[in-house]
């Protein structure tokens, strides 16, 4: 079961009680949670080969609607999410600094249903890791500063690591890159949505939530018609207007050129892109 689905269950079971309130709220407590998914994600920093550091402090910006009607549920609700985070950096091999954390505050400049996550990185002098344990991490610079602020990466991060990190491809090295297709040749092309294949045989395929997309993604954060893959030369993937847009080799974006081994993240669903001669 999906790490999404699971705290949704959870916050099912409260439904009739402490968190009656925030299901009437127009921003729904899994949407942030999708949010946080995404956000740690897009700031990941790669330390070395086994260690992927990702933020641990989190400050969620709601209007002050929606604040007002979350705020009194703030702590339980901060747990719940931290949990989240915790969960999924374990699904996805990342580490933390420190603790994690996760507060609510009030943004004026947001209308209704509308919210804004920032995140930073804060070292403690114990560090957190939901897999194995990596080296003791370097103190982050008082909160306010770029390095180790909300929205930027930890200070002192050591350089990237020459050997990719597992499911980067890259060529060996003395080989120069692949070409792409030769002319003539029959290209295969799928792509992987948690383990499963699915084949590319039209010159368009519509990924989404509804049950009339080619392929149909079961996840809260994805829209009922939330991208195209379409393959021309190069092949390329658009988003349709969707909600929580796309990001494509950790860039958000509207429409990106595809390669063999692009990692597509909808919601909290990654896509992986492929394709072959032959």
């Amino acid at each position: 079961m999906g790490v999404l689905k699971r705290f949704e269950q959870r916050l099912e079971g409260l439904v009739n009680g402490t968190f009656a309130k925030v299901f009437k709220s127009e921003v729904q407590p899994v949407e942030i949670a999708g949010a946080l998914q995404r956000e740690c994600d897009n700031n990941a920093s790669i330390w070395n080969r086994d260690r992927t550091v990702v933020p641990n402090d989190f400050i969620v910006e709601l209007s002050a609607p929606d604040y007002e009607r979350l705020s009194p549920y703030s702590g339980q609700l901060g747990d719940e999410l931290s949990g989240l985070v915790r969960d999924y950096a374990k699904q996805q091999r990342y580490t933390f600094m420190g603790p994690i954390k996760v507060h609510l505050e009030k943004a004026d400049d947001l209308d209704t249903g509308l919210y804004r996550v920032r995140s930073r990185t804060l070292a403690s002098s114990t560090s957190q890791s939901p897999g194995a344990a990596g080296p003791a991490a370097p103190a982050a610079s008082p909160a306010g500063g770029r390095p180790g602020g909300y929205g930027y990466p930890p200070a002192a991060a050591p350089p990237m690591p020459s050997a990719p990190p597992p499911g980067i491809n890259r060529p060996p090295a003395g080989r120069p890159p692949a070409a792409g297709p030769v002319p003539g040749a029959q290209v295969r092309r799928w792509i992987e949505i948690n383990g499963t294949r699915h084949q590319i045989s039209r010159p368009t395929l519509v990924l989404g939530r509804s049950t009339e997309a080619d392929v149909r993604i079961d996840d809260p954060g994805v829209s009922r018609r939330h991208c195209e893959i379409r393959t021309g030369t190069p092949p390329t993937i658009q988003d349709l207007g969707s909600t929580n847009g796309i990001v494509v080799d950790g860039q958000h974006t509207t429409r990106a050129t595809l390669r063999d081994g692009s990692r597509i993240v909808v919601g909290s669903t990654t896509i992986v892109y492929r394709q072959a001669e032959g």
